[in-house]
């Protein structure tokens, strides 16, 4: 893997600094998106780009509100390499940032109480049987994903990830456990697309 990868992270609200964290520990440089000018600047060499959880909405205002929408939404939609969690799944669906042929299903398992720990299968990391851990926190889920969209994994019947293209979601926060899988399958699509 390439050390000097630096991958830019949404830092607007939720788990950021985990992200960040996982990214280091994978000697990959993170580097914090707070405004347009973090973004512009960081535009002129992008490499990829990793939307945390938080509340969506909230999260759909502050991009607006910070002139990122249009920037980040052309970014995407031109190839570069992005990483969804939990409500960066939303973001990426139909109705919100639309760069995603998905729909997802907000708070799919209720609120607080309905956040739950699995481990479960995840194509191109677990197929020889092993399994990872998925924390999902107010998850949502994909409830409907269009032909170019490859299903990575799928819990209790329902999709919780999934990519297409240089994109990559999970309704689950990989970045709140140990396990570094995930980041790593995201850091190979980034390298694979430079």
């Amino acid at each position: 893997m390439m050390s000097n990868l630096r991958i830019a992270t949404l830092a607007l609200q939720g788990a950021f600094a985990e992200h960040e964290q996982m990214l280091r520990s994978l000697g990959a440089e993170s580097v914090e998106i707070r405004n347009l000018n973090d973004w512009l600047t960081y535009a002129e060499n992008p490499q990829g780009l990793i939307i945390p959880g938080g509340e969506s909405t909230t999260m759909t205002r502050i991009m607006h509100d910070l002139e990122l929408w249009d920037p980040i939404r052309d970014a995407i939609a031109g190839g570069l390499p992005v990483f969804g969690t939990c409500a960066g799944l939303i973001m990426l669906d139909s109705q919100h940032l639309a760069t995603m042929d998905i729909t997802a299903k907000r708070n799919a398992y209720g609120r607080q109480l309905g956040s739950f720990y699995h481990e479960g299968g995840f194509k191109g990391i677990t197929d020889d049987g092993s399994t990872i851990p998925m924390t999902f926190i107010r998850a949502p889920y994909i409830e409907t994903a269009g032909k170019d969209v490859e299903i990575l994994s799928v819990v209790n019947d329902r999709i919780v990830a999934a990519r297409q293209g240089n994109q990559l979601v999970t309704a689950f926060h990989p970045e709140l456990n140990t396990d570094t899988h995930i980041h790593r399958f995201f850091l190979d699509i980034v390298e694979k697309s430079i």
